[in-house]
């Protein structure tokens, strides 16, 4: 295939875009006290805004990918971006807390259509001695995004711009949607669609439905008192995600094209490296709740809590190197021991919080924090590895994909669980209300911990060259 010859600009573009969806994904939490004053929110409201994102995003990334494949890159990424900008758009002007929610979770389901196409481009576009330069600009997006988010959030909330006060971290979206779109018309190749995928709405819709019957009471429930109808539906998910497995299972069989293809999980590596990676980016979601904290229980401005963790970023970036040299030698040993290093780092956060109570500061929680972020980039730099180790390269795309659903699953879930333990305690105060949800979160970590003896030795550490490289860069910035 002839090369596209401005497929650099092209790549700048598509960056751009991923910049914006991991910005998008991080930039909500430091506002949220401030939304929560000004639009007369519920508790679990907060939680919604910031999970619904994730959940948007989870539910669209694979049939993205897929329609991507179907009906071309260049189509689905400009639809993607449309549909972030344009709500974008109704998350800044929302005068409800509903219509922020389902604007947040359109917010998702762009970035679900968009962010796929990222690879896909850069696959077709750039050959094998292009492609890793095209890669470590792709890849440079994730950390940029993760330590820009908060910040960008704490300064735009801060500043009140216009008097648009935390409507301007949705706004700033605009100018950089319409920017992307007008880039991505001049400069992207238009190509036909390359294979004809079967969707599986069916196994959307019952994937859909498991997931409300979970979260929605999980987050809801304790607001209404845990009335029998949210223990009910909870116990429904059981038999919906039966279901869901037994479709996937018949589909299969009938040559049809499952969202999780059953083939896949026969992969030991896959199967247990998904295992700890959901219970690792859910227990992450306890950072949401110590930003409440920070600002709700202490009086930290935006900015100040946005800075207190910024210097995670320093541990994710050297846990990355770390991972790219050990993980291949020691194989399972050095994800276990990055999960001991994420435990001791949030046993020592709930440590500072208990004793020093309001006399916490962001030097406290300096050391921990970025011993946090050293264990985080290391133990997600090897599971990616060690889960896409035994595929195929025929299979790097399904693979890819549901790896990635469970980075934003993880996500959605940290944020509900713990969120909910968190304000179930409020009322004997923040810091026992904190302490308990990390007390929760480290309770996850040791399951972590003891599914990594699922995991495979040092032979099968290392993934294929290029199997995951973007994602695992994704993923050690969330």
């Amino acid at each position: 295939m002839e090369k596209h010859p401005l497929r650099w600009w092209a790549l700048a573009v598509a960056v751009l875009a991923v910049l914006v969806d991991m910005i998008d994904n991080q930039i909500v939490a430091v506002a949220l006290p401030t939304i929560q004053r000004e639009l007369g929110t519920g508790d679990s409201a907060l939680q919604w805004i910031s999970a619904g994102y994730a959940l948007g995003f989870a539910l669209t990334l694979i049939t993205g990918g897929r329609l991507g494949d179907r009906h071309g890159t260049k189509k689905l990424f400009l639809a993607g971006m449309v549909v972030f900008t344009g709500a974008s758009l109704a998350a800044g002007l929302a005068g409800h807390v509903g219509v922020l929610i389902a604007a947040r979770v359109v917010q998702g389901v762009g970035s679900g259509l968009m962010v796929p196409q990222v690879l896909s481009f850069i696959h077709s576009e750039f050959d094998e001695k292009e492609r890793p330069k095209a890669m470590t600009f792709y890849a440079g997006a994730f950390p940029i995004g993760g330590l820009a988010g908060p910040l960008l959030g704490g300064v735009l909330t801060q500043a009140n711009l216009f008097d648009t006060g935390w409507r301007a971290i949705f706004l700033v979206n605009l100018p950089i949607g319409v920017l992307a779109l007008i880039g991505a018309l001049i400069t992207m190749p238009s190509r036909p669609g390359f294979f004809r995928h079967r969707m599986d709405f069916g196994g959307l819709l019952l994937l859909t439905a498991g997931l409300f019957a979970i979260f929605y009471p999980l987050v809801q429930g304790r607001e209404l008192g845990w009335p029998t109808w949210s223990i009910v539906l909870m116990v429904a998910a059981v038999p919906v995600f039966a279901v869901f497995a037994v479709h996937q299972r018949l589909l299969a069989k009938r040559g049809g094209e499952p969202l999780v293809p059953p083939a896949l999980l026969k992969y030991r590596s896959l199967s247990g490296g998904q295992a700890v990676m959901l219970c690792i980016n859910t227990a992450v979601g306890v950072f949401f709740i110590l930003t409440l904290h920070l600002q709700l229980g202490l009086g930290f401005s935006p900015l100040a809590a946005a800075l207190t963790f910024a210097p995670s970023t320093i541990g994710i970036v050297v846990g990355n190197v770390l991972g790219m040299q050990l993980a291949p030698k020691l194989g399972r040993a050095f994800t276990a021991a990055s999960i001991v290093v994420l435990l001791a780092s949030l046993v020592a956060i709930a440590v500072v919080v208990q004793v020093l109570g309001h006399d916490l500061n962001v030097w406290a929680l300096l050391a921990p924090v970025i011993g946090f972020g050293l264990g985080m980039g290391a133990v997600l730099n090897s599971l990616f590895g060690v889960s896409m180790s035994e595929i195929q390269m025929q299979q790097a795309g399904a693979a890819s994909g549901l790896v990635n659903t469970t980075v934003q699953l993880g996500t959605a879930t940290g944020i509900a669980l713990f969120g909910t333990v968190f304000f179930s305690r409020l009322g004997n105060g923040f810091e026992s209300a904190t302490v308990s949800a990390i007390a929760v979160s480290v309770g996850v970590l040791v399951l972590a911990l003891l599914f990594t003896t699922a995991l495979p030795g040092k032979k099968n550490a290392a993934a294929p060259a290029g199997a995951a490289a973007g994602e695992h860069a994704g993923a050690s910035a969330r």
